[in-house]
């Protein structure tokens, strides 16, 4: 993408989920060396502004379960930007993520193929189950492709979640890019391995939860929460935020 330093990250925001949208940023920061610019999608600033006019959907699991669409409207940049859901851990630099990509993708993504085994996540919300689930948790729009220069608020607004969800806006299969499975390894979905991902996604619950506190790699959340919490007394820390 160019010069990586100026890697631009947006992670949807739930009002219920606050502390893992501040742990999710921290650990995507602290491993790039705080040389990229992470972005909250919150839906009532985009209600306000008239972005986003949908209904609101007691179904939705999450509050960005469809603002994420917005990311590439947003960004107002060329090149590439990414999106992630906050129930997100970042171990590496996301910077690297951006490397050798192919200009000719509209989206890069980790392609599961997988049937959820919970058929209740987080705190009490009934599991959907579709084609192509969790590829929209973690993207990456080139934002010079017109497939993604078609994602405007008014096609946000009124497509369905399956055509947003499923990527039917990429008009062509070839034009969605894969990435490897542990740049969004499903914590609870995917066996532990030996070797611990680079990315863990909390994806049916997060430590965070009461219900979701012994999860697999429950550890490596709760330290990196414990450095966000410790960076608060740091001025340099919270400047830089």
């Amino acid at each position: 993408m160019g010069d990586t330093r100026t890697a631009k990250i947006f992670v949807g925001y739930d009002s219920r989920e606050h502390i893992a949208w501040e742990v999710c940023r921290y650990s995507i920061l602290r491993h790039a060396g705080y040389a990229v610019s992470v972005v909250p999608i919150r839906q009532e600033p985009l209600r306000e502004l008239g972005l986003y006019t949908r209904p609101f959907d007691s179904r939705a699991s999450t509050e960005f379960s469809l603002t994420r669409f917005l990311t590439p409207y947003l960004a107002a940049q060329p090149g590439w930007v990414a999106f992630c859901d906050c129930d997100f851990l970042f171990r590496t630099d996301v910077r690297h993520v951006f490397r050798d990509l192919d200009p000719t993708k509209a989206v890069y993504c980790v392609q599961h193929d997988y049937v959820p085994t919970h058929r209740i996540k987080m705190d009490g919300k009934e599991q959907a189950v579709y084609p192509r689930k969790n590829w929209s948790s973690f993207m990456l729009f080139n934002c010079d492709h017109p497939d993604v220069r078609a994602l405007t608020p008014a096609r946000v607004n009124a497509e369905s979640p399956a055509f947003l969800h499923r990527f039917e806006w990429v008009r062509h299969e070839r034009d969605i890019g894969a990435l490897e499975i542990d740049w969004n390894f499903l914590v609870g979905e995917y066996p532990v391995g030996a070797k611990t991902p680079r990315v863990l996604h909390y994806t049916v619950g997060g430590p965070w939860f009461e219900a979701w506190r012994d999860c697999d790699y429950a550890d490596l959340w709760l330290s990196e929460r414990d450095m966000y919490l410790a960076s608060l007394e740091e001025p340099e820390i919270r400047q830089v935020a």
